[in-house]
C-alpha cells in the first residue's frame, strides 16, 4: 500500500476547495496527508480550516518574507515540509520561474475556465462576453507560463441564456470541488505524473485533457 499524499496548499481567501478536500480525507475517499497551508494573507478566511484540522500554516506576504523576497521564502518553507505536491488553490499572486521551476512536475493549480481559453481573470464574464455555450473548470500542472501548464483535467457545464458571471460560478462551484478531488485522487493512486511531451495518465501521454462529469471520468 502506498503512503498518503503529502500536500502542501497555496491559498488567498476562503479555502472552499481545501475544506472539500479536508472533507473528503476525513470521510476516507482521499489518501492525504497535508503538511503546510500558506497564504499571501494574513486575514484569508481559509487559514481557519488549516488551525480547525490542526495543519502547520505560515503567512508569507511581502512584509514578512523582506528582502530576501517572497519567492524564495515560499520556496524554503515548503522544501523543508517535503511535499509531493504542491496546490495552488485560488492562491492570489503570480510566482516566479525560480519558484516555479524548483517544484516542477510537483505543482499544480485549478482555474475556472476551459484552458486554454481565458488565462487569468474574469473567466466568468469573459465567457458570457464571447457568447460561448459552455464553461468549465481546468487542474493544470504550474509552469512559468501564467495558467500556461500542461493541463490535466477538466469539467463542462452548459450557458444558461439567464446566467451572469455569479450565477454561472455558483453552478461550476461544486463541480470544481469534485474535479479537484477525483484529480487528487489520480495522484494519490500515483498515476499522473508530468514530463517533457505534457501529461502522463498510466504511463502513456494524453493528447487532450482528461473529461469529467458527475457520471465518472469519459472515454
Amino acid at each position: 500500500m502506498s503512503s498518503p499524499l503529502r500536500v502542501a496548499v497555496l491559498i488567498s481567501g476562503t479555502g472552499s476547495n481545501l475544506k472539500s478536500l479536508l472533507d473528503a480525507r476525513d470521510a476516507g475517499r482521499l489518501d492525504l496527508d497535508f503538511v503546510r497551508v500558506i497564504s499571501n494573507r494574513a486575514n484569508a478566511p481559509g487559514l481557519a480550516h488549516a488551525r480547525a484540522a490542526n495543519i502547520p500554516w505560515s503567512v508569507i506576504d511581502k512584509a514578512s518574507a523582506g528582502d530576501v523576497g517572497q519567492d524564495r521564502v515560499v520556496g524554503d518553507t515548503l522544501a523543508a515540509d517535503a511535499p509531493d505536491l504542491v496546490l495552488l488553490s485560488g492562491y492570489m499572486r503570480i510566482l516566479g520561474a525560480e519558484l516555479v521551476d524548483r517544484f516542477e512536475g510537483r505543482m499544480i493549480n485549478q482555474h475556472p475556465s476551459l484552458l486554454p481559453k481565458y488565462k487569468g481573470l474574469h473567466t466568468y464574464q469573459r465567457a458570457l462576453d464571447a457568447g460561448d455555450s459552455e464553461h468549465g473548470a481546468s487542474v493544470h500542472f504550474v509552469t512559468s507560463e501564467l495558467d500556461g501548464g500542461p493541463v490535466i483535467a477538466q469539467v463542462r457545464i452548459g450557458v444558461q441564456a439567464d446566467d451572469d458571471a455569479t450565477s454561472l460560478a455558483a453552478r461550476l462551484r461544486p463541480l470544481e470541488h469534485r474535479l479537484l478531488e477525483e484529480v487528487m485522487a489520480l495522484f494519490t493512486q500515483r498515476r499522473v505524473t508530468m514530463d517533457g511531451e505534457g501529461v502522463r495518465v498510466d504511463d502513456r501521454n494524453i493528447d487532450q485533457p482528461l473529461q469529467w462529469t458527475p457520471e465518472g471520468w469519459q472515454a
